[in-house]
């Protein structure tokens, strides 16, 4: 079960880059045309960092955009390793969009006060214009780690998670439900170890990538390498 998944395979991650740059440019026209603002969700990781960097020279609107984050790890507000820090140097310092737009996850505050009122902002905002995502070798996309049970009855649209795989293993991310109220998701994958998640992915398995839906388009730019080709 691919979810009618649109897998749009590149010779080289440069050109993955390029595509969804041009494809978010689009669907940020389309979405200030029909709905007055553009609202996106951006992914951490090495991938969409590049990606951010070609985004941040590009001449449009920015005063219509609102942006918002998959997850965040608990961690001072100025650390390195805050996929909020990372996107402001690749991306926010460089474009006029305005500050009161930027939702980052304040889980400076602490795990449990940065989700409550990390929930809010997203019941607020979805249904999202896109998503943008990243799969770790494991399958894991977001912070949503294989074999992680959430209690959904607790709060479906925002997950604590206090025993990562990875450091630091405090975590604030938005579900599957959240991730996937959204008109159009974009998954950025490359390299070689990414194969076995991949593969497991398209026959059916059951890995936090698979989980995700989006209500028109849901699209994996892919590099050569990450596709099994035995």
């Amino acid at each position: 079960m691919e979810n009618n998944v649109d897998w749009q395979q590149f010779a080289i991650p440069d050109l993955i880059e390029q595509a969804v740059c041009k494809r978010i440019l689009a669907l940020a026209k389309d979405a200030i045309a029909a709905r007055g603002q553009f609202k996106l969700v951006l992914a951490g990781g090495k991938t969409p960092e590049r990606m951010y960097r070609l985004l941040a020279t590009s001449d449009v609107d920015w005063s219509k955009w609102f942006i918002y984050h998959g997850d965040e790890r608990v961690l001072s507000v100025d650390h390195v390793d805050r996929n909020s820090v990372m996107a402001a140097n690749a991306f926010l310092n460089d474009v006029p969009i305005p500050k009161a737009h930027i939702f980052d996850i304040p889980t400076e505050l602490g795990i449990e006060e940065s989700a409550a009122t990390y929930r809010s902002i997203v019941e607020a905002a979805m249904p999202f214009d896109l998503v943008l995502l990243g799969m770790g070798e494991d399958g894991h996309t977001a912070s949503l780690f294989p074999n992680h049970v959430h209690d959904d009855e607790i709060d479906d649209l925002i997950h604590t998670v206090y025993n990562a795989p990875k450091p630091p293993s405090e975590r604030v991310t938005l579900s599957a439900k959240a991730l996937s109220n959204t008109h159009c998701c974009f998954f950025l994958i490359e390299g070689v170890n990414k194969r076995d998640a991949i593969k497991q992915w398209r026959a059916g398995g059951n890995l936090p990538v698979a989980s995700i839906r989006a209500l028109q388009n849901l699209v994996v730019f892919i590099d050569k390498t990450a596709v099994d080709v035995d």
